[in-house]
């Protein structure tokens, strides 16, 4: 028997190959200007994405697209689609959460057969939806029956695994200094959860300026190694 909160976890395995390694969605622009350069000011930059962006933005689209699928409402999450996507102002960071989902997508739907991302799929190639990594994630979990929070908390710990991995190349920081910042947002995890699932639907997409405008100066970078 499936155990399915084990198989959602599955997809926060930093060897799934979405192509989360490629992104650092404003990271490396902190670090050229060497306000990130280690495990304290990554943590501390780590501590505002989750808070400040990831909770009102994937996080956020996530419990509504769950509650959207519990209610059969489909309208809902395709326009959670593109209100991920229009809200997203960075080009390379709008351009990258599109190609991690359509990744994501692509093998989910060769480990299992879900009616509703083969639709997913469907809209994407006719260019009516966007493509997003939380919506895919989502759907697994409501289609394995893992509780709403939970499928919030494993998505937000599949983000921030990624991000510390890519830090760990990119500042650079040990592995083990990795595992501990994983160790330590444990607690952060937690709270950015509970967070979720009291807001109001309305509070979607508010972010942080400062990061957003991180993410847009970082086709400007002098050297880089990540493609946003």
């Amino acid at each position: 028997m499936i155990d399915r909160a084990l198989a959602l976890f599955q997809l926060c395995d930093s060897n799934f190959p979405t192509g989360s390694f490629s992104h650092s969605f404003g990271l490396e622009t902190y670090i050229q200007e060497n306000l990130v350069h280690d495990k304290k000011s990554f943590s501390k930059w780590l501590k505002v994405y989750l808070h400040e962006q990831l909770v009102f933005s994937d996080g956020l689209a996530s419990r509504l697209a769950y509650e959207a699928l519990v209610e059969g409402d489909l309208d809902k999450v395709w326009e959670l689609d593109r209100l991920l996507t229009v809200q997203n102002l960075a080009r390379e960071s709008r351009e990258g959460t599109q190609r991690m989902g359509e990744r994501m997508l692509t093998i989910v739907e060769e480990l299992y057969k879900i009616p509703i991302t083969a639709e997913y799929r469907g809209r994407i190639k006719e260019k009516r939806s966007f493509g997003h990594s939380a919506l895919v994630f989502t759907m697994v979990g409501h289609y394995l029956q893992v509780e709403k929070e939970m499928t919030i908390r494993y998505y937000l710990y599949s983000t921030i695994a990624a991000l510390v991995q890519n830090a760990v190349r990119a500042i650079p920081l040990g592995q083990t200094t990795g595992q501990q910042i994983i160790h330590d947002f444990q607690k952060e995890l937690v709270i950015a959860s509970e967070k979720i699932m009291k807001l109001d639907s309305i509070e979607f997409g508010i972010v942080s300026p400062g990061l957003e405008l991180a993410q847009m100066e970082h086709e400007r970078v002098n050297v880089r190694i990540f493609m946003s």
